[in-house]
């Protein structure tokens, strides 16, 4: 294997870009999501690791409810939050450009 391609995979944190990706764009658009959504949105399984990610590696001040019987997450960005303050992982670059109006 090459040191780029090793390099390209340990920056997905097993999961698709497109997921994190998904997940940053969802939230800093005031979303609340769960595992269900995103398997209805983007066919992701792996909501809960990338919440994981971004709140203790990019210190997003994510809260979480559980709901219902059956105790389902559902994750958002906490009241007050400055999105364009946050710090975004290599895969959603473009959102922090689109929220500090850079990438116009």
């Amino acid at each position: 294997m090459k040191e780029a391609e090793t390099l390209a995979n340990s920056e997905r944190w097993y999961s698709n870009p497109t997921q994190v990706f998904w997940t940053c764009d969802a939230l800093t658009k005031g979303r609340t999501i769960s595992q269900k959504t995103e398997i209805r949105e983007v066919k992701g399984w792996r909501l809960g690791a990338i919440i994981h990610r971004l709140k203790f590696a990019y210190g997003w001040p994510i809260t979480t409810e559980l709901r219902g019987a059956e105790n389902v997450a559902h994750y958002r960005l906490a009241p007050g939050t400055d999105a364009a303050r946050l710090r975004f992982p290599p895969s959603a670059r473009a959102l922090a450009d689109r929220l500090t109006g850079d990438g116009e």
